[in-house]
């Protein structure tokens, strides 16, 4: 793009009360916001400034667009109020040009604001200024005839309509060359108090300003057209639009069919399926949700109420799977949504002069979320060539790796405030942010192709410790190829592993031997169900030897070994507990804990913080504590893929 929005600035506005100044990124800018929080506003506020064709929805109107609650004063009064100002930056390739025409250092601006007033018609450019003096050295200087004395009098010229009051010699013979160059440029440029600048911007920066392009949740093609409606009258809704876009698209004039024969039907449905095909085409690229879709055109000859005769195209969405047909606005209204994006969008791809900013409101409302991934891919291709601007409520549609792109927009008793998310306090709001933060970072606890489910933070701290010790002394710990997961129970481990059923990840389940029949019954029904398999899960009593069918993690340390980490982590709470003191009748070591110090469940978790405190080395474990975690880590290394 030649030229960029940079910055916005919008007062009195609909429920834009205060002035809001909103930062535009190069590529792509997401404003968050609740409903009814302003966000179409600030889009239509936008589009308003240089829609991209004739729309009297996109034009300023006093009464529909300044604050209600100051219309009547407003209306009344003699001053004037900006609605919008839009700062853009100029690339260094349009700048380039223009020196190639004018000369060096006589248009260096790299930005300017471009602001729209309520009341009067003529729109400003500030920030935009041209070197007249030096324009004018160097064209004198550029192969005329003219005497040194009139070459220094056009120099001296203030502005370029002085130029004509020059009165030169006999010897000055291409004076009257040089006057009707720079009255042409008069002439044909803005008439501003500069008038080479006005000229610059009329010519070359105006034109090179991006259009606006909006689209939102209203635009979606009818089922069935009406043809003669078409023809006869103007678009009265985004619907109608976007079916007159189609007939553009396929270079049809709608006239044409109502003049045609039913047999001649067949050469209008082939341009209409070769738009299509290369519509389909395009949505398929992104499209991942259902890829047996085609689009099926008839052309039907109909009676309106009236019992006259009219045309009605008839577009129906055929499924490849199923061998059936449905009207285009019975199926889904995500695809509905996203066919006809991509016919309304064909339009403005035709236009190879101009740059577009999109504006999309909503967009992918309807969509599932995979859908809404695949949208958000889509919209990172089209930003490689126009900048887009688009309002959400939806997680899915937040990237978490660019949130420098989102703006928030809250609806207060002052109006709709818009700013960077490290502004905005309302939870409401940043719900979208918060949840699709939550979502990645979920998303990213499974941080490698295989997964070591455990069921506590414990679990992942005794592992993580004994595997780094037995490492450090040649033997076998676990392999780094595993990321540990703790899941915060055993009956939130099957539902993990279902969750993840078609992610494609290598998942190993960890567990304490069950003792909570509820949970058993989950795993059970997993492995019933071949979700997992039974090789699989691996239980701590497989590799404890404590004589019992019943075990926890802490089992595979000795007695000896834990007490001593269970005394330190308590040595204020409890009497110091000894080996002696453990009731062997009961199975696992933490029941036996809990018998002598009189709880029904001490925290399992502080052990395991105190031990990676303590800083030990292997001498601090018994051989058979080491024994028991190297055999564990051994098997659970044989399941790496």
């Amino acid at each position: 793009m030649m030229i960029k929005l940079k910055t916005v600035t919008i007062n009195k506005y609909k429920s834009i009360q205060q002035t809001q100044i909103v930062d535009i990124e190069p590529d792509i800018t997401t404003v968050v916001g609740m409903n009814e929080s302003g966000k179409t506003s600030f889009l239509t506020a936008i589009a308003k400034t240089n829609y991209f064709n004739s729309d009297e929805d996109f034009k300023f109107d006093i009464t529909q667009d300044y604050p209600r609650n100051e219309l009547i004063d407003f209306q009344h009064e003699d001053e004037d109020c900006d609605i919008i100002s839009c700062t853009y930056s100029i690339s260094d390739e349009l700048l380039k040009e223009i020196e190639d025409e004018f000369g060096k250092d006589v248009f260096n601006v790299k930005e300017f604001t471009y602001t729209v007033p309520y009341k009067s018609d003529t729109t400003t450019f500030n920030g935009l200024k041209a070197d007249t003096k030096k324009y004018l050295e160097l064209e004198v200087n550029d192969g005329y005839t003219l005497t040194k004395a009139t070459k220094d009098a056009i120099i001296a010229c203030e502005d370029l309509k002085d130029v004509a009051d020059i009165v030169g010699t006999e010897e000055d013979e291409d004076l009257s060359v040089l006057k009707t160059k720079i009255k042409k440029l008069v002439d044909e440029g803005y008439k501003f108090t500069n008038s080479l600048t006005g000229y610059i911007a009329k010519t070359w920066i105006n034109p090179k300003m991006p259009k606006f392009w909006y689209f939102d949740d209203y635009y979606p093609l009818k089922g069935k057209i009406n043809i003669n409606e078409l023809h006869n009258n103007p678009p009265t809704d985004e619907k109608d639009k976007t079916s007159k876009a189609l007939f553009e698209l396929a270079r049809i004039n709608p006239k044409e069919i109502l003049d045609s024969t039913e047999q001649q039907y067949e050469k209008y449905i082939a341009l209409l399926e070769a738009s299509s095909n290369k519509i389909t085409n395009e949505i398929f690229k992104y499209w991942s949700t259902n890829q047996n879709l085609d689009i099926e055109f008839r052309i039907q000859d109909v009676k309106n109420k009236q019992n006259q005769p009219e045309k009605v195209l008839d577009i129906r969405v055929k499924s490849q799977r199923h061998k059936i047909t449905l009207p285009l606005d019975r199926r889904s209204k995500g695809f509905n949504w996203f066919f006809s994006f991509i016919i309304w969008f064909s339009k403005i791809q035709a236009d190879k002069k101009s740059d577009y900013v999109l504006l999309l409101d909503e967009p992918g409302l309807n969509l599932h979320a995979s859908a809404q991934a695949d949208l958000m891919k889509f919209f990172e291709d089209l930003a490689k060539k126009y900048q887009i601007i688009f309002t959400t409520h939806s997680p899915f549609m937040v990237d978490t790796e660019n949130l420098n792109r989102v703006r928030t927009c809250f609806e207060t008793d002052n109006g709709t405030i818009i700013s960077d998310t490290i502004q905005e306090k309302d939870p409401n709001t940043l719900f979208p942010l918060q949840a699709a933060l939550g979502y990645d970072i979920a998303q990213n606890l499974f941080i490698s192709n295989n997964n070591l489910l455990v069921e506590g933070p414990a679990d992942l701290i005794y592992l993580t410790l004994i595997s780094s010790i037995l490492e450090a002394n040649k033997r076998t710990g676990l392999k780094q190829e595993f990321t540990i997961v703790p899941v915060g129970g055993l009956d939130k481990v099957s539902t993990f592993i279902s969750l993840l059923r078609g992610s494609k990840l290598n998942v190993v389940c960890l567990l304490d031997t069950f003792t909570d029949q509820k949970g058993k019954q989950k795993v059970d029904d997993l492995v019933r169900y071949k979700i997992i398999r039974e090789k699989n899960l691996h239980f701590f009593d497989e590799f404890a030897n404590n004589g019992n069918q019943t075990a926890d993690i802490e089992d595979l340390f000795t007695k000896k070994d834990y007490l001593k980490i269970f005394n330190a982590a308590f040595k204020d709470d409890y009497d110091k507990v000894n080996l002696k003191d453990l009731d062997k009748d009961l199975e696992t070591i933490l029941k036996q804990i809990n018998k002598v110090i009189g709880v029904k469940r001490f925290n399992h978790y502080r052990p395991a913080s105190k031990l990676n405190q303590m800083g030990v080395d292997i001498s601090f474990f018994d051989e058979a504590t080491l024994d028991n975690f190297e055999n564990m880590f051994k098997e659970i290394n044989k399941h790496i893929k």
